[in-house]
C-alpha cells in the first residue's frame, strides 16, 4: 500500500518511521517473548495475553513453557491438565487453553510440526483468529501486515488524526509500516501505545519520538477511540509534569522556587492558592516516585533521575 492511499501522514513518513524504530530499539520493556523467534512460544504469549495484564504473564508464560516446551510436548498433554494450569493461574476463558492445545495437535499431527509462516496460514489454526494469527507471522518469521489493536488505532488517532474507521486506520498503519520489518515495526508501534501513549498520555516522560509530528501534542487535545473524554489540558496537572521535565532537561537542577515561576507565571511560594510551593513539591515527589526526577528535600533542589 503507498503512502498515497494514507493522506493522514506526514510528508517526512522516513523520518517518522526512523524515530520509532529508534525509539524502541534505544530501551525497550523486556518481556521474555520478545527474545523469542519460536512460533509456539510467541503463540502461548499472544493467547495468554489477551485481556490479561503483560506483568502477570511473564510467570505464567515462563510456568507453561517449562512444563510444555514445544508445541508437541503440549499436544501430548491431556486436555485437562492445560485447562487446569490455564484457571490455577488466573488466565481468563478456559476455551483458550482448549484452543491451544488444539492448535498443538494440528501443527504436530497435520502439519508435520511445520507451523505456516503467514497470517492466511496461521488463521487455520483452532483459535488464532486475524490479529493473533498476525502477530505471530510478524514475529516469529518477520512476515506479518502491521499490527491495528486498540493501542495502535490511539496512537494513529492522536498522532495523525486519523478518522475513526477501521478502514482508515488499517490503511494508515499498512503505509506507515516499513516493507519487510513487521517484526520490529509492529513491537515498536505497540510499545508507543502501552508506554508513551495510552489513555493518559506520558507524551513527554516516555520521550514519545512523534512529538514533533503529533496532532494530538501539538493541539493538547488527547481523545480517542476509547478515550470519549478528556479533561482540559492546558493547565493540567498532566501538562504541568511535562513542564516539569522538560525544564530540568534544560537546566539540569533547580530549587523549587527557581523551578516554580518557569512552570507557571502564578507562581507564589507562599501564597494560597494552587500555583504554590507545596503544590509543586508534590508534583516533584509525584514524579520522583515515578523514577523520572531525583528531588533532595533538605535542600529544594530538583534534577533529572539518572
Amino acid at each position: 500500500m503507498s503512502e498515497a492511499d494514507a493522506p493522514a501522514l506526514p510528508d517526512d513518513a522516513d523520518a517518522v518511521r526512523a524515530a520509532l524504530v529508534e525509539w524502541y530499539e534505544d530501551d525497550h520493556r523486556d518481556f521474555p517473548w520478545r527474545r523469542t523467534e519460536d512460533p509456539y512460544e510467541i503463540l502461548v504469549s499472544e493467547v495468554m495475553s489477551q485481556q490479561t495484564q503483560l506483568s502477570r504473564v511473564v510467570e505464567a508464560w515462563e510456568a507453561f513453557l517449562d512444563r510444555w516446551p514445544t508445541a508437541a510436548d503440549l499436544a501430548d498433554a491431556d486436555r485437562a491438565d492445560v485447562v487446569g494450569f490455564w484457571t490455577d493461574h488466573s488466565l481468563g476463558y478456559n476455551n483458550r487453553a482448549k484452543y491451544l492445545h488444539e492448535a498443538a495437535r494440528q501443527i504436530t499431527e497435520e502439519c508435520g510440526g511445520e507451523w505456516p509462516r503467514d497470517p492466511d496460514g496461521l488463521s487455520e489454526l483452532m483459535g488464532v483468529g486475524p490479529y493473533t494469527a498476525n502477530a505471530v507471522a510478524s514475529f516469529a518469521f518477520n512476515n506479518g501486515d502491521a499490527v491495528v489493536d486498540t493501542n495502535v488505532k490511539r496512537v494513529l488517532y492522536r498522532a495523525f488524526d486519523v478518522p475513526d474507521d477501521d478502514d482508515a486506520f488499517e490503511r494508515v498503519a499498512q503505509a506507515l509500516m516499513p516493507e519487510g520489518r513487521s517484526r520490529v515495526w509492529n513491537n515498536a508501534v505497540m510499545e508507543l501505545g502501552g508506554v508513551a501513549c495510552g489513555k493518559t498520555p506520558a507524551c513527554d516522560e516516555a520521550g514519545c519520538p512523534w512529538r514533533e509530528w503529533c496532532h494530538a501534542y501539538e493541539t493538547g487535545d488527547f481523545t480517542a477511540p476509547d478515550v470519549p473524554t478528556q479533561p482540559d489540558f492546558e493547565g493540567s496537572r498532566r501538562q504541568m509534569r511535562g513542564k516539569v521535565v522538560s525544564l530540568l532537561r534544560e537546566y539540569d537542577e533547580l530549587a523549587l522556587d527557581e523551578l516554580g515561576p518557569r512552570v507557571r507565571v502564578d507562581y507564589n511560594p507562599d501564597g494560597d492558592g494552587e500555583a504554590t510551593r507545596e503544590w509543586l513539591r508534590g508534583i516533584v515527589e509525584d514524579l520522583e516516585a515515578d523514577g523520572l526526577v531525583q528531588f533532595d528535600a533538605d535542600s529544594g533542589v530538583a534534577r533529572l533521575a539518572r
